[in-house]
C-alpha cells in the first residue's frame, strides 16, 4: 500500500512540475514535458484509462492555468481557444504511440520520441491548415498545398522546440524510473495506479 502511494504522488507531482513549466514565460517556442509524457504514460502504465489521464490532465491544468493569467492580463496566451480539443485527441494518440515503446530500450525510446514529436508537428499542423488557421501575417493560408507547406514552415520553430524537449525529457523520466527501479534492486515493470 506505501509504495502504490508515493506512485500516485509521484505521478501527481509529475502532472504539477509539467503543468507548471508549461507556463513558464520565456520557454522557448514548443519545449514542453507533455509529448515525452504522453510516451511515458502508455509505456509504463498498467491501466491504460490511467496512461491516458496523465499527460490530458497535465494539459488541462497548464490550460486552466494560462487562463487565469490571460484573464488577469498577466499572459498574452488564452489557456482555452479554438481547436484545443484537437491538442487532447492528438495526446490520446501519442499516448497510443507509448504502448509501443519498450519502457527500457532506448532506441525504442529515441525512436517513439522523435516519432511522436513529429506526428503531433505534421497533425496539429494538418488542423491549423484545414480548420482555416492565420499566418503570421494574420492571414487564413490557402487551401493549396502551397498553402500547406507555407504552414508547416511557420511552426518549423514549434516543432525543434518540440522535438528538443520531448527527446530530453523521455531521457528524464525514463532514465529516472530506470534509475529508481535500479536503486530500489526492481526490473522495471508497468506502474498500477
Amino acid at each position: 500500500m506505501k509504495k502504490s502511494k508515493s506512485i500516485v504522488v509521484s505521478f501527481i507531482l509529475l502532472v504539477l512540475m509539467a503543468s507548471l513549466y508549461r507556463i513558464l514565460p520565456g520557454r522557448p517556442l514548443g519545449f514542453a514535458p507533455q509529448i515525452a509524457m504522453a510516451l511515458f504514460a502508455g509505456s509504463i502504465v498498467r491501466d491504460k484509462k490511467y496512461a491516458f489521464l496523465l499527460p490530458l490532465f497535465s494539459m488541462l491544468v497548464s490550460d486552466i492555468l494560462y487562463e487565469v493569467l490571460f484573464q488577469f492580463k498577466i499572459s498574452v496566451v488564452p489557456g482555452f481557444y479554438s481547436g484545443q480539443l484537437i491538442n487532447y485527441v492528438l495526446f490520446v494518440g501519442l499516448t497510443v504511440v507509448g504502448f509501443a515503446i519498450k519502457k527500457t530500450n532506448p532506441v525504442q525510446i529515441f525512436a517513439g520520441s522523435i516519432a511522436g514529436a513529429t506526428i503531433y508537428y505534421l497533425l496539429s499542423n494538418f488542423t491549423v491548415w484545414i480548420g482555416g488557421g492565420l499566418d503570421i501575417t494574420n492571414q487564413p493560408y490557402p487551401k493549396t498545398m502551397t498553402g500547406l507547406l507555407h504552414c508547416y514552415a511557420e511552426a518549423i520553430p514549434f516543432y525543434r522546440g518540440s522535438l528538443y524537449a520531448t527527446l530530453i525529457f523521455s531521457v528524464i523520466l525514463f532514465g529516472g524510473y530506470y534509475l529508481i527501479n535500479r536503486y530500489f534492486n526492481q526490473k522495471p515493470a508497468l506502474v498500477k495506479l
